[in-house]
């Protein structure tokens, strides 16, 4: 599954995008607010689903190359975990669903797939 291909499905909102944003796929979802147990996810190009809205969770998903990061419940990002992300070339999206919902509906669009 894209980047691209997982907008409609968790109703998000691009607040960054990367160059690569309609190519880059992802294989798999990471959900976590602890960039501890992030850094331990031995997952290529993975979504990294949080409500952590902070600098760190940008510097944690450059760190282990996750494909994006898509922060739940609506949370307001920090202008300078937006302008990281710029600066990183890393998708960032928002979207109101808690992290729970978002996953159900990143997993019910990824079995949709061919």
């Amino acid at each position: 599954m894209t980047l691209s291909e997982l907008i409609e499905p968790v109703q998000a909102e691009i607040l960054i995008n990367s160059p690569d944003f309609s190519q880059r796929r992802v294989n798999c979802v990471v959900a976590s607010d602890l960039m501890s147990d992030v850094l331990v996810a031995a997952h290529d190009d993975f979504l990294l689903v949080t409500s952590l809205a902070s600098d760190q969770m940008i510097r944690t998903a450059d760190l282990v190359g996750a494909a994006a990061v898509l922060v739940v419940n609506g949370k307001r990002l920090p202008d300078s975990a937006m302008q990281m992300a710029g600066k990183l070339g890393i998708t960032l999206l928002r979207t109101s669903l808690p992290k729970y919902e978002a996953c159900v509906a990143i997993g019910h669009a990824a079995k949709e797939q061919p």
